[in-house]
């Protein structure tokens, strides 16, 4: 049974466990039968539990949690709507997930997940995790309406530890989440765009990007990037629904199975995520294949597909031309529009860009002006953004189009400094994110600045980069929370795409 916030009587929950490595149970919903929780007090100075960390389920009415202990015993989440506290304490109307609890192969310890599911939509609700006598703190968060418009928020690059200062590192992305989230207390997403550390098994940099407090109140989409690959921290840290690490996507290469593919449907959005280190020998063609059965299988249940990974095919700085992307930007574009996407989120080049509308890897009109503020994407088309650092701890300069390195990826002739996809490429060693506006009848795409100049800027403050601000620091940087770029995006909603894939907001039918 699903979570159910009605009023209970005494008696105990009946709870199914999975513990150890061994543990069956992948995807969990807790299983009750007519008993009821019974009251549990917090004890958060015995915990054992670290780095909790809220996702996103499957479901605008499901969550993830996720966590490490130090005991290898059977753990749970325990919820109930923040209304029901008593005096801060959990009592009969609490209700517990079961946790799968494996052991840790990044630090001896274990890992652990429970999915919450059947959340009530306009709720509050509070939570705890561990186990009787031996709970962590308690942390809260509120769901919204499971229809109509939403906002989310997209972040490129923490990579904690690259500047070489997990301190100051941290403190920029712990500022960059204050500040974007004190501006927009009701965005409903967190998207990563990868990469959260420098070094994929070093608990150190995984500690100081879990630090806040805003990471267990709202849901985080994770990411994977080619920072996160190598160990199996990242899928031990981040539990994603729907998740395929077939062979396929990753050529026998074990080191870089840990992120697989991923979906998940929020408020009429169809939200795909793949992990992009794979690429080479077909593995695009596997990517782009569980793209179209997603699609296939969901894309009727919602009114936008969004594509979220970490390479970016349209990168305007150092790895514009890496071979890998080189190889991805002949392999994606025409499946996507093809397959109706409407948005493609990426990180990867620390610097931020927006795509003109783009159809089958070209530019769907030729007259769509550079940074012009609204665009209609047309059949077929698709916009692609990549975002700058969230952090602050490491920024690539913009390179100037290079038709030695890439002879398809020259400059545009309305903007020839500028590489021919991109509408706006920007970069001024300032953290920012992305918010997108959902809405009806259009997305709306906009980078914001999160920090200025000044600390905590960890690539300035140690000299990393020689210059900060807009103009390559000719001019003085601009407030935190004002604009880099926007843009309204009016959806495509006829039929058909000369390719007879696409059907109605550009769906496959």
């Amino acid at each position: 049974m699903k979570f159910d916030n009605r009023t209970q009587g005494p008696g105990p929950v009946r709870r199914r466990m999975a513990v150890g490595a061994t543990a069956a149970v992948m995807g969990l919903t807790a299983v009750f039968g007519s008993g009821l929780a019974t009251a549990a007090h917090a004890d958060a100075g015995s915990t054992t539990a670290t780095g909790i960390i809220l996702g996103v389920g499957a479901t605008e009415s499901q969550r993830v949690v996720s966590w490490y202990s130090s005991v290898g015993t059977a753990q749970v989440v325990q919820i109930t709507p923040t209304s029901k506290l008593v005096k801060g304490q959990f009592d009969k109307h609490a209700v517990s997930f079961p946790a799968t609890v494996a052991a840790n192969s990044v630090n001896g310890g274990y890992n652990a997940h429970a999915t919450i599911d059947g959340l009530k939509k306009n709720t509050s609700y509070s939570y705890r995790v561990g186990t009787e006598g031996n709970w962590s703190p308690t942390y809260s968060f509120k769901t919204q309406d499971f229809k109509g418009n939403f906002d989310f928020l997209f972040f490129g690059d923490p990579q904690i530890g690259s500047s070489g200062d997990v301190a100051k590192d941290g403190a920029g992305w712990a500022d960059t989440l204050n500040v974007s989230l004190a501006a927009n207390p009701k965005a409903e997403l967190l998207v990563s765009g990868g990469d959260q550390v420098e070094t994929a098994n070093t608990e150190t940099q995984w500690n100081a990007f879990l630090a806040s407090d805003k990471l267990r109140q709202y849901p985080w989409a994770a990411t994977i990037g080619n920072h996160d690959v190598g160990g199996k921290a990242y899928e031990q840290h981040f539990w994603t629904p729907n998740t395929d690490r077939s062979a396929p996507f990753y050529n026998g290469d074990a080191t870089i199975r840990s992120g697989g593919d991923y979906w998940y449907i929020y408020k009429g959005v169809l939200f795909i995520d793949l992990n992009s280190n794979a690429y080479a020998t077909g593995a695009d063609a596997a990517h782009i294949s569980y793209i179209t059965n997603v699609v296939k299988a969901h894309g009727n249940d919602a009114k936008y597909t969004v594509l979220v990974y970490h390479h970016s095919i349209y990168s305007p700085a150092d790895h514009a031309n890496d071979t890998d992307n080189k190889q991805r930007r002949q392999d994606f574009p025409t499946a996507f529009s093809n397959l109706g996407v409407d948005l493609v989120l990426q990180g990867h080049d620390h610097s931020y860009s927006r795509s003109y509308v783009i159809k089958n890897g070209q530019k769907a009109n030729k007259s769509e002006q550079p940074g012009a503020a609204q665009v209609a994407q047309g059949p077929g088309g698709v916009i692609y953004v990549t975002a700058n650092s969230a952090s602050g701890s490491k920024y690539y300069d913009l390179t100037a189009p290079d038709t030695t390195q890439d002879p398809n990826y020259g400059p545009d002739p309305l903007n020839p400094n500028s590489h021919w996809a991109n509408s706006v490429e920007n970069q001024e060693h300032v953290r920012t994110y992305v918010k997108v506006q959902v809405r009806d009848n259009k997305l709306v795409v906009e980078n914001i600045r999160s920090g200025t100049c000044v600390t905590p800027n960890a690539a300035v403050e140690l000299g990393k980069v020689p210059w900060c601000g807009p103009d390559s620091g000719a001019s003085a940087a601009k407030p935190v929370g004002s604009t880099v770029d926007k843009v309204v995006i009016r959806p495509y909603g006829g039929k058909g795409n000369g390719n007879g894939l696409v059907g109605k907001a550009g769906w496959l039918q």
